[in-house]
């Protein structure tokens, strides 16, 4: 298995698929590990998410010339598993009680 870095998240959205295209839906996502500059916006400084719905990614936009290879975008399948695991780990029962 290889590990890439990937842009962070910090919400959670949908994802559907009829098989032509696939739209993501209400995902929010940061900048990845590395914070490069390459990913924010020359005039604004803001980040520009890149999605593609023919492919099923969700990435961040570059707006170096050169491109980057700091991270990769999101797939659509790697998003689902995200949405699987948060469902597992809601269905667990909490073996200890919560401090507090």
């Amino acid at each position: 298995m290889t590990r890439t870095q990937k842009p962070s998240v910090f919400q959670v959205g949908q994802i559907w698929d009829d098989g032509r295209t696939v739209v993501v839906s209400g995902w929010g996502i940061g900048l990845c590990a590395s914070g490069c500059a390459c990913h924010r916006s020359p005039s604004s400084g803001h980040l520009s998410i890149d999605e593609d719905q023919a492919g099923g990614t969700l990435g961040l936009r570059c707006f170096s010339e050169d491109g980057c290879d700091c991270c990769e975008p999101w797939t659509a399948d790697e998003l689902s598993a995200v949405l699987r695991d948060l469902q597992r780990v809601a269905g667990l029962d909490a073996q200890e009680p919560l401090a507090g």
